[in-house]
């Protein structure tokens, strides 16, 4: 029923509808009128029985009392008029029956018990009670029967349904024309909609008949037509658009089986490899694939097909139809098509260039650019394949560090064009004198380095000192001016004892090193029990020490009392000074590390450190600064030419608010002699802001005097070598009075260093000095001891 009333018509549908709804308002009428009327029949029936049982009980009261049946009976005869009555009962005062009138099918029961008013189907029981002076002395009961009643009001309502019937169906047959006219437009539109669904034409529109909803749907369906008009010209434009993107796309796009066999290539990827896209389709991707990447790219086709997730990429030759070789970079996945079939999605990039770039990046990174030869980071790996190989094979190889002497001069007189030629003609001359399986790199600035594969030391000897010979006999001529240079060489052996690369390195610089200390040009070999080199090599160890210690502050700050030798009172005066904490928490003194800190300049990292946390603990102490007199603190001479130390320490300054007038930087006098001009500046600078100078380890030069009158220092420290021994040596003695009475002259206060007892202390007094600092004053102890 429900198939069939989907394939009828709009005009059908409507017509079965209003018929089922007029059927239905029928019997939903007819319904009603029955239940209404069935109930007002009984209601009706109900009051007159009951009106009727009371006056017949009222009547029947004297009967009964008299015992006079007959009159009984003559009252229940008034009840024949009724239409609907069936029987009438009279009982007496104990209830047996009194009198009766009934006809053929029913009689009256013979007692009144159980007797009640109340309705049993179309029968209808009417009971009332005799009462005489509140006792009953009877009751009356009367039987009526209500289908003929109902029956004339199923008669009325087969009228009225009759009624309403004719009038549905005029109804109807004047609604018949209205269908149409509500159908017809409907069935045009399904008709267009067809019409358009068989050919595709959307250019086709609906006529409208109405501006009602059948109206709108009609407005809507021909601007939806045109939507999709609009669409679909866009679509198509994008679809040739994409086909133009997708042929002439600069990448090869091929679309394979999962063992490899083209499905479609867009034409810029046929051009490429030299075919016709139609002459590519079913030939395997592989068969242009250069032979040493075949085992790759099988492997390659095999991960896309187990990890069909991931999108996977490789880089690959490809041979072309005209023989030429291209690099591409393959990247793959695994896709769905629309009939749930699996395929590859294969998209190559060509870098060819990319690949010839890249190629020459990497040697350009392994090479030093001014040269031409092996650069630094590739000679280390060069060095730890040789130590690899003395450890499998027990073989032996020799590295040599050399270092240009006279370099500078070069460099200073004409420039570094001039030095930049002069290394270039060196590396040339170097590469003739050195065998072909050895490998010369440059290391940096004036550093050659040369690696001598399956050589002992005593060969690695000759052929070096013919280098330094050769180098010797070399003149560099340069703007009609001529130089001479000679070269400092260290030779480390490399074998199965061997450390790393690094050490190798540090051995062979460590003896290049030592060759300069003995003068220069000339040779030294490395041994691990020359003391020099050890010494050396210690210091290298204790830079990365430092460089940790200070990222990870393992110094810590100490402070010994400086004490004015007159008895007038001061606040708190101290020098800073500096202990390295190692992994077990030992105290290191500074004479392990300072030396390795001067000669590999990282001195004035380390002297920032001490500013910065210095200031930072005389800033965040209660009251340190208030008791504070003044606090010195120790300068390299390294520091003194950093140019951005001025601007390092002013900072400081003005972020820990610390007051200038309580900081004294102390200097060595062999540092300020050293760079004179640097320390004049640099002092001048920081006295301006209110900062105190003092030149340490005054006496120690030869030239003492002579420099002292141009540093504007406040305090002059006699050296403690000078101090010490004051009591035994009368030269001493007279040069600690001599430094004192210039110092004074000079209008500048002096500090003894070295003061070990109260002797000394007692004799400085009589000389006059103006303050003490030693182990017989107090020791070095933690900031937060003093």
């Amino acid at each position: 029923m429900s198939n069939l009333f989907k394939r009828t018509s709009i005009k059908s549908k409507l017509f079965y509808i209003t018929l089922v709804s007029a059927f239905f308002a029928l019997l939903v009428a007819f319904l009603i009128l029955l239940a209404v009327n069935v109930a007002e029949v009984k209601r009706k029936a109900q009051d007159d029985y009951s009106s009727a049982a009371n006056l017949i009980a009222t009547r029947s009261i004297a009967a009964v009392m008299f015992d006079d049946p007959n009159l009984a009976k003559e009252n229940l005869n008034s009840l024949t008029k009724l239409p609907d009555f069936k029987m009438g009962c009279v009982y007496g005062k104990r209830g047996q029956l009194f009198a009766e009138l009934d006809d053929k099918n029913l009689s009256c029961p013979h007692d009144s018990n159980n007797l009640n008013s109340h309705a049993d189907k179309l029968t209808l029981y009417a009971y009332q009670p005799m009462l005489m002076e509140q006792d009953q002395v009877g009751s009356v009961l009367i039987v009526a029967d209500l289908s003929i009643a109902l029956m004339r009001q199923l008669q009325f309502i087969g009228l009225v349904l009759f009624v309403l019937f004719i009038a549905l169906l005029v109804s109807f047959l004047l609604t018949v024309p209205l269908y149409r006219r509500v159908a017809k437009p409907i069935a045009l539109l399904a008709k267009t909609a067809e019409k358009i669904s068989l050919n595709h034409d959307y250019s086709l529109r609906a006529k409208k008949y109405s501006h009602d909803e059948i109206g709108i749907l009609v407005d809507s369906f021909n601007s939806m037509l045109e939507t999709v008009e609009n669409k679909n010209t866009t679509l198509l434009a994008l679809k040739n658009n994409y086909q133009a993107l997708y042929d002439n796309n600069p990448t090869m796009v091929f679309d394979l089986s999962l063992l490899g066999v083209i499905q479609s290539v867009n034409q810029f990827g046929a051009k490429q490899i030299g075919l016709g896209v139609d002459q590519l389709l079913g030939v395997s991707i592989l068969n242009f694939t250069h032979p040493e990447d075949l085992v790759d790219s099988r492997v390659f086709f095999k991960l896309c097909r187990d990890y069909p997730h991931r999108v996977h990429k490789q880089e690959k030759r490809l041979i072309c139809q005209n023989g030429n070789i291209i690099w591409v970079r393959e990247t793959a996945r695994v896709v769905e098509t629309a009939k749930n079939k699996q395929q590859l999605l294969l998209v190559c990039e060509d870098i060819t260039e990319t690949r010839r770039l890249t190629d020459k990046i990497a040697y350009q990174a392994s090479h030093d650019e001014l040269t031409g030869l092996t650069n630094r980071s590739q000679f280390d790996a060069y060095i730890q394949n040789l130590v690899d190989q003395a450890q499998t094979d027990n073989s032996t190889h020799v590295m040599c560090y050399l270092d240009l002497d006279q370099f500078k001069v070069v460099n200073d007189t004409c420039g570094h064009l001039a030095g930049d030629e002069l290394l270039r003609q060196l590396g040339e001359l170097l590469k003739q004198q050195v065998r072909k399986t050895d490998l010369l790199a440059r290391l940096g600035g004036d550093e050659f380095g040369i690696l001598m594969s399956h050589c002992s030391v005593e060969q690695a000897t000759n052929t070096c000192d013919k280098l330094r010979n050769a180098i010797c006999d070399f003149q560099f001529a340069w703007d009609n001016r001529s130089f001479s240079v000679s070269v400092s060489i260290g030779i480390a052996p490399i074998n199965r004892a061997s450390g790393n690369a690094v050490n190798i390195l540090k051995e062979a610089d460590a003896a290049c090193y030592a060759a300069k200390e003995k003068g220069r040009n000339r040779i030294h070999v490395f041994s691990s029990s020359d003391e020099a080199l050890a010494e050396r090599q210690g210091e290298m160890q204790w830079v990365e020490k430092i460089r940790i210690g200070i990222e990870e502050n393992r110094f810590q700050l100490y402070g010994q009392l400086i004490v004015p030798i007159s008895h007038h009172e001061e606040g708190l005066h101290f020098e800073t000074l500096i202990r390295y904490r190692d992994d077990q928490g030992n105290i290191i003194p500074p004479g392990a590390f300072l030396p390795a800190a001067e000669r590999y300049n990282i001195a004035p990292a380390l002297d920032r450190w001490v500013i910065s946390h210095l200031f930072e603990y005389l800033s965040t102490t209660p009251g340190f600064i208030e008791r504070l007199e003044l606090c010195s603190v120790n300068l390299s001479g390294l520091s003194l030419s950093d140019e951005t130390m001025l601007d390092f320490i002013g900072e400081e300054f003005r972020k820990w608010q610390i007051p200038t007038y309580k900081i004294c930087f102390e200097i060595t006098e062999t540092a300020a002699i050293s760079n004179l001009s640097y320390a004049k500046q640099f002092i001048d600078s920081l006295r301006k802001k209110g900062c105190m100078f003092s030149l340490d380890d005054f006496g120690s030069g030869l030239s003492s005097f002579a420099y002292l009158k141009n540093l504007p220092v406040d305090f002059l420290k006699i050296d403690g070598l000078f101090v010490k021994d004051i009591l035994e040596d009368k030269i001493d003695w007279t040069m600690v009075k001599a430094i004192n009475e210039v110092g004074h002259v000079m209008n500048k206060k002096t500090i003894a260093e070295f003061v070990e007892n109260r002797n000394i202390f007692e004799l400085l007094k009589t000389l006059g000095v103006n303050y003490a600092q030693g182990y017989g004053i107090a020791k070095p102890v933690p900031l937060r001891e003093l």
